[in-house]
């Protein structure tokens, strides 16, 4: 197997263990969120796990279409308890995920992984979308996620 499709194998494996940790982070915070805001951030925090884990499917068989294994671990991830807490974590994890997605494509485009690339535009385009949702959440001028 040559140099970059090894790299692109090996960072697709991050990229799945950012998705388990991902789906793994929307399950923890669904489960602790507390207080006024539990009732539109529960619901919130659980549609996107589907999507996390649609992401890590996809991944996962095209690690092993291209030759590689799948990882079965998660990336470390944290377990704020606080509302604000929360978001900002899951904020934090989806600007890093489009970002390395961005790079993923960059190598998959130099490959001339066409499939993958139009795939992880639409991943890039769903992670953008989950991003801007929190960034909304977090827009918060009263301070009430600060009560």
């Amino acid at each position: 197997m040559n140099k970059d499709y090894k790299n692109l194998i090996d960072g697709l494996n991050d990229d799945l263990a950012h998705e388990y940790a991902a789906a793994i982070q929307y399950t923890y915070s669904a489960a602790v969120v507390t207080g006024v805001h539990r009732a539109a951030l529960k619901p919130f925090f659980e549609d996107e796990i589907n999507d996390e884990m649609g992401h890590a499917l996809y991944l996962s068989e095209k690690i092993s279409a291209l030759g590689g294994t799948p990882t079965t671990k998660a990336a470390e991830l944290s377990q704020p308890t606080e509302v604000k807490d929360l978001l900002e974590a899951t904020l934090q994890s989806e600007t890093d995920t489009i970002k390395r997605y961005e790079e993923r494509k960059q190598l998959a485009e130099k490959l001339g992984e066409t499939a993958l690339v139009v795939k992880l535009e639409d991943v890039i385009a769903d992670e953008t979308k989950h991003k801007e949702e929190v960034e909304n959440l977090l827009a918060d001028p009263e301070g009430v996620l600060n009560k």
